[in-house]
């Protein structure tokens, strides 16, 4: 009998840390986090051939830097869903890897939530209607890592806990941005080592929708691993001051444990306008205009 495949392809777009608190320390070691979480609409592509043995392939600008198939999260989500859904159909993922690795954006964790999504659609004799609140895909999720739940949905919202507690999705105005990478990946235990337990109080947040308040929002409540991760890559800082520079940057962070960083704009024109001015100095810097949501 001949098998049956079907071909399905997904988005895992890159994560923005907008705003991050460190609230303290668990006592099996993991941080507990407050944060602001968008989405980029730009990341990497993934491919689902369902019917195949379980296997990935990586292509794209930074398959090189992926380093083996075998540790990839991708392949890591699918193994730990086959063993948690009996009869799931798994199959050839074809990741297309554009992002950056060990940038601070969620890569890896936003690719590890598309193979989960391509999974759920491509079992809906198992699954019925698609629904990633399923206990099962959020249990695999948070078990493949702390930034897949969030993933999953790839919707603004407030993310606490390790990753587990997320708010409702947030309506935030569009954030037409630049994000930079200036090409040295970075570790998250590095900068959680850096941070010497100086820890943030945690508080009820109001995000203001109106995209002026959002940014005057955004000045008074920072990324707490801002300094730890400069102490381990220097260059952020001139990432930083390039981007505060730019005509019409009216926000620049870094985000997530870094090493990328963002600037906010009030227009895609002066976004996608910024980066061909940044790059033309720094040739060696991942450099590209995005809008935030």
């Amino acid at each position: 009998m001949a098998v049956v495949t079907a071909s399905l392809v997904d988005a895992a777009h890159a994560k923005v840390n907008l705003t991050l608190r460190v609230v303290g320390r668990r006592a099996d070691g993991y941080h507990e986090l407050e944060s602001l979480v968008a989405f980029a609409d730009i990341g990497d592509a993934l491919q689902l051939e369902t019917g195949l043995p379980l296997n990935l392939e990586i292509e794209g600008s930074y398959a090189a830097a992926c380093g083996a198939p075998a540790d990839n999260l991708v392949l890591k989500a699918a193994a730990a869903f086959a063993a948690r859904v009996p009869g799931l159909r798994l199959g050839r993922f074809l990741l297309t890897k554009e992002l950056p690795v060990a940038a601070g954006i969620g890569g890896g964790s936003a690719d590890a939530a598309a193979a989960l999504r391509l999974l759920v659609h491509g079992n809906r004799q198992i699954f019925g209607r698609v629904d990633f609140a399923d206990q099962r895909v959020r249990e695999v999720a948070l078990g493949v890592g702390a930034d897949v739940p969030v993933c999953l949905a790839s919707r603004a919202c407030i993310m606490r806990g390790v990753g587990e507690e997320l708010s409702p999705p947030l309506d935030l105005p569009k954030l037409p941005a630049l994000l930079v990478n200036p090409g040295v990946p970075l570790a998250t235990r590095d900068v959680f080592a850096r941070l010497a337990g100086k820890f943030s109080t945690a508080s009820p947040v109001e995000v203001p929708r109106d995209f002026a308040a959002l940014i005057k929002w955004l000045g008074a409540n920072g990324n707490d691993l801002t300094g730890p991760a400069i102490a381990c890559v220097p260059v952020i800082a001139d990432v930083l001051d390039a981007l505060r520079g730019l005509p019409g940057a009216r926000l620049a962070r870094m985000s997530g444990s870094g090493p990328t960083c963002f600037a906010l704009f009030a227009s895609a024109e002066e976004a996608a306008a910024a980066a061909p001015l940044l790059q033309a100095d720094h040739k060696d810097w991942w450099v590209q205009s995005a809008t935030l949501h």
